[in-house]
């Protein structure tokens, strides 16, 4: 089910990292003032844009995003959240490649196989959509459980699991339901950066009342 990122991704996704952190470091150009210095800032930066509202946090998560992939495109899962980027500002080819590039790295990248599915969904490539998607969920149904991401207190009011069932209905109708099947899965990846925001205050509060 979840064999796409095979020996064809492997031979080649180094040498199209090169090219594209080629391009970026030709286009992205330099970095501004009051942007935030370094890798672990720009990817920081990053992956907080993704979750503001879709034409803004796009944008942003892009301009972050690239600059780290153009420094090191092998840094965390940098390559995952610019193929998420990249799919809200709908360029789903663009999603595509740099998404396959991430499977290449970790083919167990769970939130990679669901965007790729819904990239593939986007382009018309239904059948290997569906599979990448229905691989990419049951990655995640087996990870999304305390302590997934470092968060020991990770969906306990059960809204991730919940958005879970909801997709697994309409993937398993098949390519029948397949405006269905989109619209489930993106609410699903919608409802785990929700669960991941409230995590992420969470912690703030805990240091600060510890401070």
């Amino acid at each position: 089910m979840i064999e796409l990122a095979d020996g064809r991704y492997r031979r080649v996704w180094l040498s199209q990292l090169f090219i594209l952190s080629s391009v970026l470091l030709f286009t992205s150009g330099c970095t501004s003032i009051g942007r935030p210095v370094g890798i672990i800032g720009h990817y920081q930066a990053g992956r907080e844009a993704l979750i503001k509202p879709r034409a803004i946090g796009a944008d942003q998560a892009i301009s972050y995003l690239e600059e780290v992939v153009k420094r090191d495109p092998l840094y965390e899962d940098t390559l995952t959240l610019l193929g998420r980027a990249y799919y809200k500002k709908e360029r789903y080819g663009d999603a595509r490649l740099i998404l396959q590039r991430a499977l290449a790295i970790n083919k167990e990248d769970e939130i990679a196989w669901i965007v790729l599915g819904l990239a593939q969904l986007r382009l018309g490539d239904s059948e290997r959509g569906l599979e990448s998607l229905k691989g990419g969920i049951t990655l995640f149904s087996k990870a999304s459980q305390s302590g997934y991401r470092g968060y020991l207190r990770w969906d306990l009011r059960g809204q991730v699991r919940s958005a879970i069932s909801r997709t697994v209905v309409p993937v398993q109708k098949g390519l029948e339901a397949r405006e269905n099947v989109i619209r489930s899965a993106e609410a699903l990846l919608s409802v785990i950066d929700d669960e991941e925001q409230l995590q992420q205050t969470e912690t703030k509060i805990q240091k600060t009342s510890i401070q």
